[in-house]
């Protein structure tokens, strides 16, 4: 016993420039065909699948409805509305369609939050004590089961639809918490931002994927199937997860010794051990923790906004049919995922090279995500009589919103890694809540008004952001806190 406490003594009295010296050593002999970066394109794959299954109603549900087009829009020509018109009969005559009005779809898009208000918390703090492994993939599976039921569920009625999302939504927050108990195990603090949006981007490739296809496959075999195939492909990645993933590199039966060192050096100054006590009164008092979760709702009420709203506001102000609408949709999916990456690189060169502080590095890459997205946010009503603008302002609003996330979205590491997942909990419980409001909130506006109710979500969103941002660019910040210390 105090063997193994000399050895940690030890380890943890490495001097910082050793190793930082080290770590740089050894990333460079490993680099992407490493374990750990296996485990992050494993967790990209699942969160492909995942958000897949998340944003499939929100491309299907154009074609579940009888009439989505708005009436009366400047720029709907008489060839344009034949050709909608067409596309309906035929999406019609494939599969049945439902009377659900603006409000109702707003309701039925945000059902998927609504049971995730009590689940993060709980599920991040299991998950911290007892490992991810099994509440990811135990998530993962329960989604993907229950995608391949919805079509049922909407003959059955809205309330059973409802019902289904709810307990399809706590079911992907136990992917979506579970995951960032990890990389405390697993990430290097100069790789960090690299492994974990790595992972992330997958969710971007998911939506693009999804997005590019689904309208496609609405309109030729009808939308009952892109709930058959993204469930599937769900199920399949079950199958890799289970056997390739580990809760911790001592663990993992094929890494290497040089890796495993590597990693449990970078990481000896860090107290990362999990325990069941938690400081809930110094939470509640720190401002740099309340920083992340002001932020973390302000940024989702904007991201849930685009994410359920992209393919109608494509379809119906533009008056585009199903199959196009998913595939403009799309572009916008692919260049956060760019984004992301790039933000993810640019963070741990700058961190890795002194060149910055973190905390400034954080604060930094967020300001500029945010104001840049805003900026291309508000812009969008004023070109809407413009499709290629309107796409190319879309592609650019969605790209920059992506570089928060080697910002404030990532900043739960920085500040308490021994609580990451339980904060993480809380985090999406923030986006859940945005989630649950922003949806419904944007349905409410375009019933009232089809063409001024995207101006008011836009500048609603966009201020909630600038809001969040500024909570953060006072209070955020990036080192280890007291509390968080065992």
């Amino acid at each position: 016993m105090s063997s193994e406490g000399d050895a940690k003594t030890t380890v943890q009295n490495i001097p910082t420039d050793d190793n930082l010296i080290m770590t740089q050593e050894q990333s460079a002999k490993k680099g992407f065909c490493s374990v750990r970066y296996g485990l992050a394109f494993i967790l990209n794959i699942c969160n492909f699948s995942m958000y897949t299954q998340q944003l499939n109603l929100s491309i299907a549900i154009t074609a579940m409805v009888n009439q989505t087009a708005l009436q009366g829009q400047p720029n709907a020509s008489m060839d344009t509305q034949d050709d909608w018109t067409a596309t309906q009969d035929e999406v019609q005559a494939i599969a049945p369609t439902y009377d659900w009005n603006p409000e109702i779809q707003g309701i039925i898009l945000s059902s998927l939050s609504y049971g995730s208000f009590a689940a993060p918390i709980p599920v991040g703090y299991v998950a911290g004590v007892l490992g991810a492994k099994y509440v990811v993939g135990t998530g993962l599976f329960i989604t993907s089961v229950l995608s391949l039921f919805i079509p049922l569920s909407a003959d059955a009625g809205v309330a059973a639809l409802i019902a289904l999302r709810v307990i399809q939504g706590i079911a992907q927050d136990m992917v979506l918490t579970g995951q960032n108990s990890l990389w405390v195990r697993w990430a290097p603090p100069l790789e960090r931002s690299q492994l974990i949006n790595t992972a992330v981007s997958g969710a971007m490739l998911g939506s693009f994927i999804v997005l590019l296809v689904g309208g496609l496959i609405c309109q030729t075999i009808g939308w009952p199937y892109i709930f058959y195939i993204f469930g599937g492909i769900g199920c399949v990645c079950c199958l890799l997860w289970f056997p390739l993933a580990y809760n911790d590199p001592e663990h993992h039966p094929f890494i290497s010794a040089d890796e495993k060192r590597y990693i449990v050096c970078s990481l000896a100054q860090q107290d990362n051990s999990p325990g069941w006590s938690l400081p809930i009164k110094s939470m509640i008092k720190s401002l740099p923790l309340w920083a992340i979760l002001v932020s973390y709702f302000c940024q989702y009420w904007t991201i849930n906004t685009i994410l359920s709203y992209t393919p109608t506001y494509i379809s119906s102000v533009l008056q585009i049919n199903v199959r196009d609408s998913g595939m403009l949709s799309s572009l916008p999916f692919i260049a956060t995922g760019i984004s992301m990456l790039l933000a993810a690189f640019l963070a741990d060169f700058l961190f890795s090279r002194r060149i910055l502080r973190l905390v400034t590095i954080r604060k930094l890459v967020t300001c500029t995500g945010i104001l840049c997205s805003c900026a291309f946010l508000v812009a969008l009503h004023w070109v809407r009589f413009s499709r290629s603008a309107t796409i190319i302002f879309l592609i650019l609003c969605i790209f920059f919103a992506g570089i928060p996330q080697a910002g404030s979205i990532v900043n739960i590491i920085d500040i308490a890694p021994r609580y990451t997942s339980f904060i993480k909990g809380l985090t999406q419980l923030c986006a859940s809540i945005a989630g649950a409001i922003a949806p419904t909130v944007a349905g409410i506006l375009i019933n009232q008004d089809s063409e001024l109710g995207w101006r008011n979500i836009f500048l609603i969103a966009s201020a909630i952001n600038i809001v969040g941002l500024i909570f953060y660019l006072i209070f955020g910040q990036a080192h280890e806190q007291t509390w968080a210390k065992k």
